[in-house]
């Protein structure tokens, strides 16, 4: 039998107040992370196109939309790149420095996109400038999501990982809650036509009081003794990438297939929905009302939320496997009968149809990152998490809001972006169903068996 991880991973050593710091801080410095990262998606799908792509704009309003979302595709593709670098360099000088690295670098990507003259100003500079800069923007995120997942995971009580594994995952939508809330209070506030000429800028230039914030917290958690104890766990997690694919191949290939519909559909809230619903019929929309549609989505997010802490709590009880199975079986029930409900165009009708896809998501969010860190054994589990989840989000959320629009205006029907999700979630059933449920494994030493309680 397995040596409990209670005491060889840590959480023995840690009193209730360094478990709560350690919970808040990953919470906490993932929203405002994450809140960078969705900013830019909530701006991709509502003003970036006529102020960045104003020529294509002109000649054909569908094809910038769809170029639009793809910027937001483009920074996936350096995730895995910015996780790769942000261990190599988390290893010569140390997690602390890596940690306030990734949130200043992305918190500067944003809050220079706030700062960036538009087509209409500098020409094709713009949209150049503007790529670098969501570039810098993944690069960053690369770094940051496995850290998060591996310090709240390993240092839960055995019986309590996907509780304390849904902290960080809860970061998401809270990111998501206050980008999409930060929108809509400022088009409440000045109009669509004001937000559209400068308003814009607002929430990308708040990042920078975020920063300090974030800074803040995590200076907090990194003093804290669970600190030095990651320090020393993340050298040893970080092996070189040649011994992670010889030797676990298969699990990053099934991490990264498991996380597909999952963040597929969750860029569909956050990026597609709202625009979908607010822009002009003659453009593939319902011509909704942009505020309440913002404040819509806002307070539909929460079911994201709520579904996220119960799917992390019900792991705990189901095992991983079987809350994700669940997941995804209510995902793909719900993703065609949902955008009927969107398209009546009765806000309340929105709000209920996209409150209930929410909650569909978090019990294949809640457990993941307990169900990661529980796939890879110590010596490759850095490695081996981040970089599943970095190549899942370019399998699935990176160019969904583009193949959604593609779908949309090759079809025009909605319910077609509904039957991919249903596609996207059948994949990721069977690649989660491929996994032998790891609940209770020895995190010290890998996937030995079934941890003592």
């Amino acid at each position: 039998m397995a040596t409990s991880d209670a005491t060889a991973s840590g959480p023995g050593t840690l009193d209730t107040r360094e478990k709560r710091k350690v919970l808040a801080g990953t919470m906490v410095g993932t929203t405002i992370e994450w809140y960078d990262f969705f900013i830019y998606a909530q701006a991709a799908g509502l003003v970036l196109a006529p102020l960045f792509l104003a020529p294509m704009e002109a000649a054909s309003p569908a094809l910038a939309q769809v170029l639009s979302f793809a910027t937001i595709g483009i920074s996936f593709l350096f995730r895995p790149l910015g996780a790769i670098v942000a261990g190599h360099l988390g290893d010569r000088i140390g997690r602390k420095k890596m940690l306030v690295v990734t949130l200043v670098m992305m918190g500067l990507a944003t809050c220079l996109i706030g700062l960036l003259p538009t087509y209409a100003q500098i020409g094709m500079a713009a949209p150049v400038l503007l790529i670098i800069l969501r570039i810098l923007q993944g690069f960053s995120a690369g770094g940051e999501w496995g850290g998060a997942a591996l310090m709240s995971v390993e240092h839960a009580p055995v019986h309590k990982r996907g509780f304390f594994g849904a902290y960080p995952q809860i970061g998401v939508p809270c990111g998501m809650i206050l980008a999409t809330f930060v929108m809509w209070v400022i088009t409440a506030a000045i109009g669509q036509d004001a937000f559209l000429e400068w308003g814009w800028r607002i929430p990308f230039l708040l990042s920078f009081l975020l920063i300090i914030i974030g800074h803040l917290i995590r200076k907090s958690v990194e003093e804290s003794p669970v600190f030095k104890l990651m320090q020393q766990r993340r050298t040893e997690s970080s092996a070189p990438l040649g011994r992670l694919f010889k030797n676990h191949t298969r699990e990053v290939v099934l991490s990264a297939l498991i996380f597909i519909a999952n963040n597929a559909a969750g860029y569909l809230v956050i990026a597609f929905l709202a625009t979908y619903a607010s822009r002009p019929v003659e453009e593939f929309g319902l011509g909704m009302e942009r505020g309440p549609v913002l404040l819509a989505t806002t307070l539909a997010s929460f079911g994201w939320l709520i579904s996220t802490l119960y799917g992390g709590i019900l792991s705990d009880k189901l095992g991983r496997v079987r809350t994700f199975q669940l997941g995804y079986l209510l995902l793909a029930a719900w993703s065609v009968p949902m955008w009927f409900m969107v398209d009546t165009g009765n806000i309340y009708m929105y709000f209920a149809g996209v409150f209930v896809f929410t909650l569909t998501l978090g019990f294949s969010y809640g457990p993941q990152s307990a169900l990661y860190a529980e796939m890879f054994p110590a010596e490759v589990r850095y490695s081996g998490v981040s970089i599943g989840y970095a190549l899942g989000a370019i399998l699935g959320g990176a160019f969904a809001p583009m193949i959604a629009e593609l779908l949309l205006t090759e079809t025009g029907a909605s319910w077609s972006i509904g039957a991919y999700i249903v596609v996207a979630s059948a994949v990721s059933f069977l690649g989660v169903s491929l996994v032998k449920e790891p609940k209770g494994v020895d995190l010290h030493v890998g996937a030995a068996g079934p941890a003592s309680e």
